[in-house]
């Protein structure tokens, strides 16, 4: 085990064309969600029902409001283009809803709002326009036994929840944070491609029986059936269901749990068997962890991060770029058959993954030391949540409208 004493400190405010910028955002809202399409085309979203779009790389930001919505906080959003995007609020009761757009922004279609006044949404997230799937708090089923709320769309409009009797039951004084949308991890589709093979609608919506799974990064011709959700709390616990809801395994972390404000704050996932947790405690933020784990196995073990100091996490995306090219070098590998089984931070593989806490980004690329990104005091830049760009790079936002770029 290794530790770092000493980052790489790039100042945002310095960076040259190719390096950090700021985005000038036109909000002083904090924003807490944030898709980033691609290079040109962004979204981003938080309080007072605000939202924010980008079609020219940033140089323009465009803040509007939800009509009848100035009292939501939007903390999540997920975009599929300059046009369409999904919104999710949290709150309690009905105050958690999901609005839907097709023509940027100009009308918003209201498809759900929670009526369970104890219920509260923490995140969102989509294989694909039609399918999409959201996180909320645990409340007590008809038996008084606490389960956490999932709703799922397979059409793109409307939503139903997960039979309460399908999940486990979750710990008095375990839930999940809606602090970057980033607590709940799927393997994103980037086609939709239909075929022969291809399970019937009727199929897929009943989950009467799981769809074959695709080989890593391929275009299926259905979602993807994993899913992951992370938990904080008195306990610090993933979630794993490899049939769309239908069964779960639960397994403990390492990550650092116990008062309300500890634990797992996102979770991030490669491939189906490659992903990243991170956390802390976000009323002591400096505390060093542990707040990083990884796993090589789905999900079953966690591999605690060896470098410090640590701080408080609130999200954690790998690189798209690097990532699909780490896939395609381990097929190749695969079908070579000289694979390298060793564990993480020898891999031979690319690997690029940020890790967003309020003060800096880390950019790490296993096996080496991670860069720090940071900004000039002066320029009051801090950080809640983070996209990675389709063409490599990510988007970050933070608390009074900030907004960067990491190429």
């Amino acid at each position: 085990m290794r530790k770092l004493t000493l980052f790489l400190l790039v100042c945002i405010g310095a960076a040259s064309a190719q390096g950090p910028r700021i985005e000038i955002s036109r909000t002083q809202e904090g924003l807490r969600g944030v898709s980033a399409v691609s290079r040109q085309i962004a979204w981003a979203s938080g309080t007072h029902g605000t939202y924010l779009r980008t079609i020219d790389a940033g140089a323009t930001w465009t803040a509007a409001q939800v009509p009848e919505a100035a009292n939501l906080d939007f903390r999540a959003v997920v975009a599929f283009s300059a046009d369409e995007a999904f919104l999710m609020s949290a709150g309690p009761g009905d105050q958690s809803r999901i609005y839907h757009t097709t023509d940027a922004g100009q009308h918003w279609d209201l498809q759900f709002t929670n009526t369970n006044p104890k219920g509260f949404f923490d995140s969102m997230a989509f294989w694909d326009p039609q399918h999409g799937v959201v996180l909320g708090d645990p409340v007590p089923d008809d038996k008084g036994q606490l389960k956490f709320e999932l709703l799922m769309t397979d059409d793109g409009k409307t939503w139903q929840q997960i039979p309460p009797e399908q999940l486990p039951p979750a710990i008095e004084g375990e839930g999940a944070f809606a602090a970057s949308n980033s607590c709940i991890a799927i393997l994103r589709n980037q086609e939709w491609k239909s075929g022969p093979s291809a399970p019937s609608a009727a199929m897929w919506k009943s989950g009467a029986s799981a769809p074959r799974q695709p080989a890593e990064n391929e275009g299926a011709s259905a979602p993807d059936p994993n899913l992951w959700f992370a938990t904080g709390g008195k306990s610090a616990r993933v979630y794993h269901s490899a049939d769309r809801g239908k069964t779960w395994e639960v397994v403990d972390t390492p990550i650092l749990h116990g008062p309300d404000s500890a634990g797992i704050f996102s979770i991030a996932f490669r491939d189906r068997m490659h992903g990243v947790i991170a956390g802390g405690d976000y009323k002591r933020p400096n505390e060093d962890g542990p707040n990083v784990a990884f796993t090589d196995d789905g999900g079953k073990t966690w591999k605690l991060w060896p470098i410090h100091p640590q701080a408080y996490f609130s999200a954690v995306a790998y690189d798209r770029r690097v990532n699909e090219e780490a896939i395609r070098q381990k097929q190749a590998a695969e079908q070579a058959g000289r694979l390298d089984k060793k564990l993480r931070f020898g891999s031979t593989f690319p690997e690029r993954i940020f890790i967003a806490s309020p003060d800096f980004l880390f950019d790490f690329r296993p096996p080496h030391d991670p860069r720090r990104v940071g900004a000039k005091k002066s320029q009051h830049v801090t950080f809640n949540a983070i996209s990675p760009f389709p063409e490599g790079g990510a988007l970050a936002v933070g608390p009074k409208g900030s907004i960067v770029f990491v190429p």
